[in-house]
């Protein structure tokens, strides 16, 4: 049998990855290209977006190459992608008018103070799903507008483009034929009506955004055009799915069903939960979003972002020199002194779901005398912990689901303190996949169901993954979250 393979790029905050699935959906290889992070003195956080599009080429050929597969058994590609942040370019030669701006980004904070009032937070919520916050592509979009020379003038003449990183990845791919994204990338722009489905009017209007700057919403399994990967193909390939990271994580870890919650740990980190064919109002501070959208059925989630999860280790390594190695962080924390009561708020920049307060600092709480460089390396893991079940435990909250178990996936679910101390705060089983790369086999696997490839219950049937289960007692799990909760709303108050 001559084989055939799917190709996922998965573009993500800290890199671009490409994955390699045979015709099984067996999982072969995966190579990754790092891009710079460029932050300023202001604390905001962009990409080179044309150096991301070189790494994109750059990804693809390592992993076809590395595997020895044939490139001309590459049957179809995939898309996966950060999502909120976005890039504004010239329609005409494809060169982006600044950065790409970070989902991380707070620049658009003073547009949105500027546009607040309590009936425009309804208006987007309603309409959106989302929060009113500069988190979401649309204040970042209108921050360029405002803020880059000629920007706006260029818009309204229809000579700009804008996208999320999906787009923009389909847009290279296709030499700019293709100016598409998914619904659950829209859902996550601020500016996507998730009851209609379609762009809203008014949402642009807001943000002096023209409608001609904006991509063709489709459905997941669509197929988005036709790619060579710049000569690196014999022939042309269909792409055949885009999903937001978060959302493959969650298909890949077969979150199918009302109820079912994920959470995707990486820079940050995101919680899903499944509200099946309906919208949930969530009156806890989370988001209603699109899961994804496969054969014109619309599946919806209840969403929120631990903003700073796994960027907590990098920072215990980078900033304050706690670490020298992310692997340490295991066994530092089983060294902490069991009567340290140390927590850490990881706000670096600003506090999310379920909270929303973007101008929020970060804090170390509880100090004592016992506390030293395990105790805050502790603390620092724990915060993720901690983070992920306020958000989990909101979205059971809104949806009136009760949590059986929570299906994990990323680099951190590495880290066996940090997954055992998540099960015992939550109380459920937290089950944590093969792979970490779930993000790209997520669209991988949508673009194989679309092409044929693929069976959908043999893909679940052959799902392997670790279960940890809580041992905490009851009464200190009540006081470690006690802690927690005072120790964020005294962030909260600074």
């Amino acid at each position: 049998m001559k084989r055939a393979y799917i190709l996922a790029v998965d573009q993500s905050t800290q890199g671009t990855k490409a994955l390699l699935l045979d015709e099984k959906g067996t999982f072969l290889l995966r190579r990754d290209v790092p891009h710079c992070q460029l932050v300023n003195d202001r604390g905001w956080v962009g990409h080179d977006a044309m150096e991301i599009a070189d790494n994109i080429f750059k990804a693809c050929a390592m992993v076809i190459s590395d595997s020895g597969a044939d490139p001309s058994d590459i049957a179809a590609i995939a898309v996966t992608n950060q999502r909120e942040s976005v890039c504004v370019w010239e329609a005409d030669t494809g060169r982006p008018v600044c950065e790409s701006i970070v989902w991380q980004c707070n620049r658009a904070g003073e547009l949105c103070a500027r546009l607040d009032s309590p009936a425009l937070r309804r208006l987007v919520k309603d309409r959106s799903g989302l929060q009113f916050s500069p988190f979401f592509s649309a204040p970042k979009v209108g921050w360029v507008l405002e803020n880059i020379p000629e920007a706006r003038e260029k818009a309204q003449n229809g000579m700009l483009r804008l996208g999320t990183m999906d787009t923009w990845t389909i847009w290279q791919m296709t030499n700019g034929a293709a100016h598409k994204t998914d619904a659950s990338n829209a859902s996550r722009t601020q500016l996507f009506n998730i009851h209609t489905q379609c762009w809203d009017e008014e949402l642009c209007r807001i943000y002096g955004i023209p409608q001609s700057m904006l991509p063709q919403v489709c459905d997941s399994d669509a197929m988005y055009g036709e790619t060579d990967l710049r000569g690196l193909l014999p022939h042309a390939v269909p792409i055949h799915a885009a999903l937001g990271d978060s959302h493959g994580v969650m298909f890949s870890h077969f979150c199918t069903e009302n109820g079912d919650v994920m959470c995707g740990y990486g820079t940050g980190s995101c919680v899903l939960m499944n509200t099946g064919s309906k919208v949930v109002t969530s009156h806890s501070g989370m988001n209603a979003t699109v899961a994804w959208r496969i054969g014109g059925q619309t599946v919806y989630a209840l969403e929120g972002v631990a903003n700073y999860s796994g960027a907590v280790v990098t920072w215990l390594k980078d900033n304050a020199q706690l670490i020298g190695d992310p692997a340490e962080t295991a066994a530092l924390a089983r060294q902490a002194a069991p009567m340290d009561r140390t927590y850490m708020v990881p706000a670096f920049t600003g506090i999310g779901a379920p909270h929303w307060k973007a101008d929020a600092t970060a804090a170390f709480l509880g100090m004592s005398r016992l506390t030293g460089r395990a105790e805050l390396v502790k603390a620092a893991l724990e915060s993720v912990a901690y983070q992920i079940a306020d958000l989990v435990l909101c979205a059971g909250q809104d949806n009136g689901s009760d949590i059986r178990e929570l299906r994990v996936a990323g680099g951190p679910t590495k880290n066996d303190y940090m997954m055992q101390f998540e099960s015992d705060i939550l109380n459920c089983d937290v089950v944590v996949a093969e792979h970490e790369e779930l993000s790209g086999i997520g669209s991988a696997y949508i673009a194989g169901l679309a092409m044929g490839m693929y069976d959908y219950d043999t893909l679940r049937r052959s799902r392997k993954s670790t279960v940890f289960s809580p041992a905490m007692e009851e009464q200190r799990r009540q006081e470690c979250l006690t802690g927690w909760k005072n120790a964020v709303e005294t962030t909260l108050r600074y």
